[in-house]
């Protein structure tokens, strides 16, 4: 491991980068999307989810890479982004949106928004929709949410679901293409209540009677799953699967549906000081907190820190709880036999990639031994 970071910290000093950074290796990266494509069921195709990846150079990579122009969206900025950078783009939302916000960017007609399913999940919705169809002289394309085990909304019987299927042609803007289900629940599941393959075999067994009731016009979006499950379903009645955060692999995504894949995005930033760690006031407390193990005896402080993220080089490299975290310069303590000094790189990895590929700006792409590319994050806002 220290053989790589080094080679990273080699390419970050030849690119000039001497201060925060996200990092994203090329080779790896593309070693996931691999292992996607061998491991992706057929039949099924990868919406790309976009608040996972939120920088439109990588989307595009790994789109060409897989051959889809399907997005997963959140977030109306990004949404727009997503629309303007790719012509041919299908967007589905993952989550429903306020109709106000809907009736925002619909109203302001900057983008070719007609590529966009909306997602429904109650029925109350689904009339606030229609009524903003009508409202605007709008074709809406939208797509139910349904609930298949995970408990965080949506539609939760196959019978609410026809329903609202009943309520349709009252609102003649609207047209279904489909559903949307999420199962992230179920890698969680002890074995105790069916483990984590029972629990996906069930949700597939909930989307498909949910399916049951759609029309066969209905059907062009059967959604289902996330990084962590897209690659355990093989069969079903699913069309396409959810996939972000696996291609950079996060430590929240250490499953066991992603085995194989490897860590791809990394926080690099410079080790601002090494110093003989002692606690503010009295020098004996700090070494009657040592002699027992509770505060290290070496340290350094990072530039910047409080990042969602944990330390994974140097080694042995960790937070501290007496001197707590900063946003400026994070106190990490150290191992007594680390050997590093002010001008070094500490690496982090990411517990997640959304919001925090966006931290940074621009995205430092790593291939070989060099950094190759500046990729612009998209904007938080």
């Amino acid at each position: 491991m220290s053989a790589y970071f080094a080679g990273l910290s080699g390419a970050l000093r030849a690119a000039g980068i001497f201060q925060p950074s996200l990092v994203l290796d090329l080779d790896r990266l593309d070693g996931n999307i691999a292992l996607v494509k061998k491991r992706l069921a057929p039949g099924l195709a990868v919406r790309l989810v976009d608040k996972s990846l939120a920088c439109l150079p990588l989307l595009a990579h790994i789109g060409k890479a897989l051959g889809t122009v399907r997005f997963m969206t959140f977030h109306p900025p990004v949404s727009e982004a997503v629309l303007k950078a790719f012509p041919d783009a299908d967007l589905l939302y993952g989550k429903p949106m306020p109709v106000g916000a809907a009736r925002s960017v619909l109203s302001k007609g900057a983008a070719d928004w007609s590529r966009v399913c909306w997602l429904i999940d109650s029925q109350e919705r689904l009339a606030e929709y229609g009524a903003l169809a009508a409202e605007l002289g709008l074709g809406l394309r939208i797509a139910f949410e349904i609930d298949v085990g995970l408990h965080r909304g949506g539609f939760a019987s196959p019978q609410e679901l026809s329903g609202a299927l009943a309520l349709l042609p009252a609102h003649k803007g609207l047209r279904c293409e489909g559903v949307m289900a999420y199962e992230a629940h179920a890698p969680h599941i002890p074995g105790l209540f069916g483990g984590p393959a029972r629990a996906l075999a069930k949700a597939s067994e909930l989307a498909a009677a949910f399916v049951e009731y759609l029309g066969a016009d209905q059907r062009r979006i059967l959604n289902i799953g996330g990084s962590k499950t897209a690659l355990l379903h093989h069969g079903g009645v699913a069309n396409e699967v959810s996939m972000g955060s696996a291609f950079v692999l996060p430590s929240d995504f250490d499953t066991s549906g992603l085995a194989g894949f490897q860590p791809a995005a990394f926080i690099a930033t410079p080790i601002l000081k090494q110093i003989e760690a002692q606690l503010p006031g009295s020098a004996g407390f700090s070494r009657m907190l040592q002699a027992l193990g509770l505060f290290p005896r070496k340290g350094c402080y990072l530039y910047g820190g409080k990042w969602m993220a944990e330390p994974v080089f140097p080694e042995g490299m960790k937070t501290n709880s007496l001197i707590g975290l900063s946003s400026n310069q994070q106190f990490m303590s150290l191992p007594t036999g680390a050997n590093v000094k002010p001008g070094d790189y500490a690496f982090l990895r990411p517990t997640q990639s959304e919001a925090v590929l966006q931290q940074f700006g621009s995205i430092a792409v790593f291939s070989g031994d060099r950094i190759v590319e500046r990729w612009q994050a998209l904007p938080m806002a």
